[in-house]
């Protein structure tokens, strides 16, 4: 009888322990967020849901924060995933020497401290004496030196290219990973039937890869949905409210003493990371059925 249910005695205090330090802080921040606490006083008043048409009022600018966080989701996972599968590609079959090497080196941005790469690429796209605009005006195209981390049109954009450029190397050794399983009996059946790189890339490396392509996408979009590092360190949510995303955000509502708005933006946030997530798993999951 023990040894039947010896396994339980390792899972129950686990269960405690989740439940007492992830399951029930979430549901006393959730709580707190129908609540008008702030550090200004004593008092928590019970105010239903007053929190939430403030984040949802067109008057207000969460939504635009909202927006900004699927923007920043959308094209990292795209950009990601598209550089990432041309990288794993390259590093399995187009480079023969020193491949380890090159290995090294596009992994290299992935370990380097999200503060280190801010302060870097702050100095390079200064607008005034910045080294990107710097090579750029000497090559004789002034007209695309622009003001990356100051202009609200592009600054977003530029915050993710910063990004994309740190976190491409680890998505392609994962990728790597999924390519290096795909056995080579079915190149050599494809290339004696005739298939260029195209139809191999499409009929074979793409479908087979899909597993390692759904990883990095949830990954990608749980990472997305909840960034703040490289945003704060870059713009600090600036210019104006052109890089604010949803963390950001939380952070200054409680740099500021309202708890209660915090917690319920930190509740939509956890919603839409909920679904967002189901989504993408439900769409790669079908996708990889048809093929």
């Amino acid at each position: 009888m023990l040894n039947k249910h010896y396994p339980l005695y390792f899972l129950l205090p686990l269960l405690t322990l989740y439940l007492v330090f992830i399951i029930l802080p979430s549901l006393i921040g959730i709580g707190y967020s129908f609540t008008d606490w702030t550090t200004y006083s004593d008092e928590v008043n019970f105010i239903g849901l007053e929190n939430f048409q403030r984040i949802f009022s067109p008057k207000e600018n969460y939504l635009a924060y909202i927006a900004n966080t699927l923007i920043f989701t959308g094209l990292t996972i795209v950009l990601k995933t598209v550089i990432g599968v041309a990288l794993a590609i390259l590093l399995n079959e187009g480079v023969r020497r020193f491949v380890n090497l090159y290995r090294v080196i596009i992994y290299l941005p992935a370990v380097l401290p999200t503060l280190v790469v801010a302060l870097i690429f702050r100095s390079i796209l200064n607008p005034a004496n910045g080294v990107f605009n710097g090579f750029l005006r000497s090559i004789g195209l002034d007209s695309l030196a622009w003001s990356w981390l100051v202009d609200p049109k592009i600054a977003l954009y530029s915050v993710v290219g910063v990004d994309t450029w740190k976190g491409v190397g680890y998505i392609t050794v994962i990728l790597l990973a999924g390519l290096q399983t795909i056995p080579k009996d079915y190149y050599e059946a494809a290339e004696i039937d005739g298939a260029g790189f195209w139809a191999r890339l499409r009929y074979v490396t793409l479908p087979m890869l899909l597993p390692a392509i759904v990883v990095v996408s949830v990954l990608n979009v749980l990472y997305g949905l909840r960034v703040f590092d490289v945003v704060y360190a870059l713009t600090n949510g600036g210019p104006g409210y052109a890089t604010e995303v949803i963390a950001t955000e939380i952070f200054k509502a409680f740099s500021q003493g309202q708890y209660g708005l915090g917690t319920a933006v930190s509740s939509v946030m956890f919603v839409v990371l909920l679904v967002a997530g189901y989504f993408v798993i439900r769409l790669l999951e079908r996708s990889s059925a048809q093929e």
